[in-house]
């Protein structure tokens, strides 16, 4: 194992069969709610002007069905709180409304808006699927969908509209799984609107769109069913299920810190594709499932901060830099979770930072780690040059030191 590499680690059997859809939408939408009570009998004069107890439960239960949901990203609602009147009632005698002064879209207006910008991608390796990032034709997609054309291979694209071009690679990055392609001869695209991953909660709605079994165009709905995750698609398993664009191994394992769970039903095919939230935004790249047995499992995407922070890259240079902190890690084996480091690599900045072999690393920034995976897709998520804070314990104390990562060469 050599530094900033990860332990391998199981992560339970891969299918190529995504999860059960949600028996429901998921995407509530938001239009006028008004809730109308009953005037009580004529109070005392002193308390004119107070709500009963029951007045004050039904105003509650309101703002708690407004609230519902009020977590997705680009979603802003504001809601008021007005006196009306009920019909043929006295004026004295307010009746508790809420408003909605702007809505959440529907399951069908997201997908209507976002599947112009999600494209089938045809190549030696298989079919999976792209999001467009410029009109010009750069689309986005995973390393495992594009990696068989190799670099300035060739591929078919096909568009929403049924339209088809042939595409070459720009840049692919096996150790985040992400890869950048050009559709030839086209202009006027419609580009997919960028959300931040990092303002994602646990419930959020989200759909994916993709080509799932070579169904384009295909739309499923779901909630982020966990975050942060850390995918370690290594040697002794597939690097994706059977289906999903790549037919070999990869020569590496490929570690993905940071990932988004969901249960929305991805398939083989949907590799690549897009992860939306209620607005529209595209916040995650479908890349894998798990799963235990055929018919079931769970899905997961690479955030939209990361996977543009590697596409710039591609685009710019057709290459990525990753960060690196110098360390070969394990998982811990006592009572405490943790990162044990085995090794620490002469003149890395772990070593600058003073860390060594034995300490036990806890945290890094503010997310916990409970593996040597964590560490290893922490980093990979951090730039070169960018200083992370990390907690580890050292003779049963519990310390910090600020690190400066490096470009790993």
């Amino acid at each position: 194992m050599n530094a900033n590499e990860p332990r391998e680690q199981g992560t339970g059997g891969w299918s190529q069969f995504g999860a059960t859809p949600p028996a429901a939408g998921g995407f509530p939408r938001r239009d006028t709610i008004a809730m109308e009570v009953p005037p009580p009998p004529p109070p005392p004069p002193s308390d004119k002007h107070r709500l009963t107890v029951a007045q004050k439960a039904i105003a509650g239960l309101a703002l708690a069905a407004m609230a519902v949901g009020g977590g997705v990203v680009g979603a802003a609602v504001a809601t008021s709180f007005q006196p009306e009147p009920v019909a043929g009632s006295s004026p004295s005698a307010p009746s508790p409304v809420f408003k909605s002064a702007s809505e959440q879209l529907t399951v069908a207006e997201v997908a209507a808006k976002v599947q112009p910008s999600v494209v089938m991608i045809q190549g030696q390796s298989g079919e999976g699927s792209g999001v467009v990032l410029s009109e010009d034709g750069l689309i986005l997609t995973n390393n495992h969908v594009v990696v068989g054309a190799g670099q300035g291979g060739q591929m078919t694209v096909k568009f929403s509209d049924g339209k088809t071009a042939k595409a070459t690679v720009v840049g692919t990055d096996p150790a985040t799984d992400l890869g950048v392609i050009r559709a030839e001869g086209v202009s006027g695209l419609t580009k997919a609107t960028l959300g931040d991953s990092d303002q994602l909660k646990v419930g959020d709605p989200v759909l994916a769109i993709g080509s799932p079994l070579g169904l384009e165009g295909s739309v499923t709905a779901g909630i982020v069913s966990a975050l942060d995750r850390t995918l370690n698609l290594g040697d002794d398993q597939p690097q994706v299920p059977p289906g999903w664009g790549q037919q070999q191994q990869q020569s590496a394992p490929t570690t993905i810190g940071g990932a988004i769970q969901t249960d929305a039903s991805i398939n083989p095919g949907n590799s690549g594709g897009a992860l939306v939230n209620a607005a529209g935004q595209l916040i995650g790249i479908n890349t894998a499932i798990a799963s235990q047995a055929q018919g079931g499992g769970v899905g997961f995407a690479i955030p939209v901060n990361t996977a543009k922070q590697v596409a710039d890259q591609l685009i710019s240079t057709g290459k990525v830099t990753h960060a690196f902190l110098g360390v070969s890690v394990t998982d811990a084996t006592g009572d405490v979770p943790g990162a044990l480091i085995r090794q620490v690599t002469a003149g890395s900045p772990a070593e600058q930072a003073g860390l060594k072999e034995g300490d036990l690393i806890t945290k890094i920034g503010d997310k916990t780690v409970d593996g040597g995976d964590t560490v290893v897709g922490q980093v990979r998520g951090f730039k070169p040059g960018q200083e992370v804070k990390i907690t580890y314990m050292r003779d049963g104390t519990t310390r910090e030191v600020t690190v400066t990562l490096s470009e790993n060469k």
